[in-house]
């Protein structure tokens, strides 16, 4: 990859903060969004901006049009079978949370539902809540000594419980460690328990076939791949989502309303009430494209390449940790520094023009149940960054350290 050609296309890393180069680094939490992906909006809101699938005048039949040709582009970007199988919502988070306030009331009475440590509070928070109002025990997967999920501790829940449904993370967005998302739902069937994945670290990093992977159900957020804030992807295997019913109401997601009853359109729109983000689905089609002409497989490189090498160049710091040894890191690296608080490293990295991200993650019983800390850093490289970046990023974190220790 041309990292300097690419970087063309990202015109907000070209400035300064605080009188130094930006270094972005928390891609993690947002990835910029390149050009295309805004011209592609802009584009949309000059000549065929209306309100979709209501008019049957032109810029709304357009505009119609542009939105479902989003819905099978994320189709044929994850190989779904059809596009009925993609929801638009406004986030991973938004997802997850419809997808348990959907799902857990109809499980199996007295069966569990299973988590695992490592995962952020979107995947975390609406299943643990869910089975609270509704009785359904909540089991957690631990990790093992290296930050990768316990393997044996997981088949253990699934032979000892009735579970009936499983939500777990491909990629944590901490430790960054990469899960075999295709052998735990497959243990995840054998023991008659629906798979949900939350796909929000993973979609940009490599390609995902949900079909192969044989997932139920699939999160992303559109900002972790260039897209706009505001859109994201639920999907569902057709014949599971048809069997549920929405809990979100109002215009478009009706199929006939009267005064004593309502029924519903079928999946996807059901579970699109009100006028959808048309214009973040068309984005995030946009960005799909983007990293397409890029190539995902040298997009995963390039970044892997870079996690890598962030990973060594900051093991050399003195009282620096980083959290996990997992098999395989994807994403990010995260890590603390003795005698010094996440906060200040990060402020003061700040001051010198470097981006990164400091708190618990969103991931707190990762954090306080297998690391016994609070908080941490975070350091999350693109595809759009560069070596030099981080090289310099160790230099500030170095320089940043020997202040506050002194």
């Amino acid at each position: 990859m041309n990292t300097y050609e690419i970087r063309r296309d990202f015109p907000i890393l070209d400035q300064q903060v605080f009188g130094h180069p930006l270094i972005y680094l928390d891609n993690a939490a947002t990835m910029q969004m390149p050009s295309p992906v805004l011209q592609a909006i802009v584009r949309h809101y000059h000549a065929d901006n209306a309100n979709v699938h209501r008019g049957i005048h032109a810029l709304s039949e357009r505009s119609t049009r542009a939105l479902e040709d989003a819905r099978e582009r994320v189709c044929s970007f994850i190989n779904a079978r059809t596009s009925d199988e993609i929801v638009f919502t406004s986030g991973t988070t938004a997802s997850l949370n419809m997808l348990a306030d959907m799902l857990v009331g109809n499980l199996r009475p007295g069966s569990a539902v299973v988590s695992t440590l490592m995962e952020h509070h979107a995947n975390f928070v609406p299943w643990q809540q869910a089975c609270e109002r509704t009785g359904h025990p909540f089991l957690v997967v631990p990790l093992d000594e290296r930050g990768d999920l316990d393997l044996y501790a997981y088949q253990d829940l699934l032979e000892n419980h009735d579970v009936s449904l499983v939500a777990f993370t491909h990629v944590s967005n901490v430790l960054g460690t990469v899960n075999p998302i295709t052998d735990i739902v497959e243990l995840a069937h054998e023991h008659r328990a629906l798979a949900v994945i939350d796909a929000a670290q993973s979609i940009r990093h490599e390609a995902i076939d949900v079909q192969a992977i044989d997932c139920d159900f699939l999160a992303f957020s559109g900002h972790k791949m260039g897209a706009p804030t505001g859109i994201g992807v639920l999907y569902g295997k057709y014949d599971l989502l048809e069997n549920l019913q929405p809990v979100r109401f109002g215009g478009e997601m009706v199929d006939d309303v009267c005064v004593d009853r309502t029924t519903f359109a079928p999946p996807p729109l059901r579970f699109e009430a009100g006028t959808p983000n048309y214009v973040g689905a068309i984005g995030l089609a946009a960005a799909i494209d983007y990293l397409e002409y890029l190539r995902l497989d040298d997009v995963r490189e390039r970044e892997a390449q870079l996690v890598h090498y962030a990973e060594e160049r900051l093991q050399r710091i003195p009282g620096l940790h980083i959290l996990g040894n997992p098999k395989m890191r994807m994403g990010c690296v995260s890590f603390t520094v003795d005698g010094v608080h996440p906060f200040d490293l990060a402020t003061m990295a700040d001051k010198l023009g470097v981006a990164l991200r400091s708190g618990n993650q969103c991931a707190q019983p990762l954090l306080h149940e297998a690391n016994g800390v609070q908080n941490v850093t975070r350091l999350s490289p693109a595809f759009y960054n560069t070596v030099g970046e981080i090289d310099m990023a160790v230099t500030c974190i170095e320089r940043i350290v020997k202040l506050l220790k002194r």
